[in-house]
């Protein structure tokens, strides 16, 4: 290749050509042949070497495949490999306002209470939608596993000394645990500038909730039992689905919220806000609430009346995991059957509660 280059581009013996100057066309003809040869040596070694590409960090996201390539690793590396924030960054929508539910293993397994939440989504009227802004938080490995089987947007929660893995029954000590563990995540949200809409796993989204979400109101709350003033806080409340604005008002609530634990040692976070709402510093935070209509947001509790209103379905006034999944698999059967009707009912007959009375 060498001669045949000296003797196109330069004519004469080798004693001419160290004596003379280069010209301008040798120079442009040295420079093109070396670019064709550049460029043939890196595609032959491209095509030699054809996994060996450059990572860039504009290229790791939280997307499924990211927890997918990870999935001989542990739960804790792959959290870590993501932040919190930017979980909730990548599900949030335009307004900040991201969906929250926690999991844990019992509630995690195969045909439990994870893949009704999931499926209720899938079935509701404008619910689909929703499911992209909605941030499963993990309390331990298998649970994160799981959901990241299923969903994009998990994050597993690490807790040290605790274990949250199996069913925690109403009112136990690890259930307390579990149920502040949550009280105090949702301050750290609100801390970062996000709206929430907390749900718990066993309610079932039959709609979408959004247009009925009070205009104003810092936090709003669902009820067990509610008695027709949604200004009242005397209505028998259910922390399983709230609303929470981010501003001022709402993070010093929640943080003295999560203090007031300490003073009622023994009770679990929905007790404690009955216990501290109609103390004074309560007022003095100034944090306006709202509390949701059971038509709109029922439970076994207290049914919604009207299945062209209902919302969402909460597995509420109902201990034990089995009782939960028997009487949820009716809720939904009797979503779809309201679906497959050509007209809306006038009146209302639910198949539940049954297990959960």
């Amino acid at each position: 290749m060498n001669s045949s280059a000296s003797s196109s581009s330069f004519p004469g013996s080798p004693s001419k050509f160290l004596g003379s100057a280069i010209g301008p066309k040798e120079v442009k003809k040295i420079l093109v042949l070396f670019l064709v040869l550049a460029a043939s040596c890196l595609l032959l070694y491209k095509t030699a070497y054809p996994l060996r590409q450059e990572l860039h960090v504009n290229n790791l996201t939280s997307s499924r495949p990211l927890l997918d390539h990870a999935s001989s690793s542990s739960p804790q590396t792959r959290s870590k490999s993501i932040s919190f924030r930017e979980v909730l960054e990548n599900a949030s929508t335009e307004n900040r306002t991201v969906i929250i539910t926690t999991l844990n293993q019992a509630w995690a397994e195969p045909n439990s209470l994870f893949d009704l939440f999931l499926e209720s989504f899938r079935i509701g009227q404008g619910t689909q939608k929703l499911l992209r802004h909605v941030v499963v938080v993990c309390l331990d490995p298998k649970a994160f596993d799981r959901c990241s089987q299923l969903h994009p947007n998990c994050y597993y929660l690490e807790t040290s000394g605790t274990d949250f893995s199996g069913e925690k029954r109403f009112a136990t000590p690890d259930y307390l645990k579990m149920m502040w563990r949550r009280i105090e995540l949702l301050t750290q949200v609100l801390e970062m500038g996000f709206n929430f809409i907390f749900t718990d796993a066993d309610i079932m989204w039959l709609r979408d909730p959004f247009p009925r979400l009070y205009p104003d109101g810092d936090f709003q709350m669902a009820c067990d039992r509610f008695f027709g003033d949604p200004y009242d806080s005397d209505n028998w409340v259910n922390g399983g689905f709230t609303y929470v604005k981010s501003n001022h008002r709402s993070i010093e609530f929640y943080k003295f919220w999560y203090k007031s634990r300490l003073s009622y040692p023994d009770l679990h976070d929905q007790d404690v806000f009955n216990k501290i709402k109609h103390e004074a510093l309560v007022s003095e935070i100034g944090i306006q609430m709202r509390f949701f209509d059971t038509v709109y947001f029922g439970g076994f509790c207290q049914t919604s009346r009207d299945i062209n209103l209902v919302c969402t379905m909460h597995a509420n006034c109902c201990i034990g995991l089995e009782k939960k999944l028997h009487d949820l698999n009716l809720v939904l059967d009797d979503w779809r059957k309201y679906l497959s009707l050509s007209e809306q009912p006038k009146n209302t007959t639910w198949s539940v509660p049954m297990k959960c009375l």
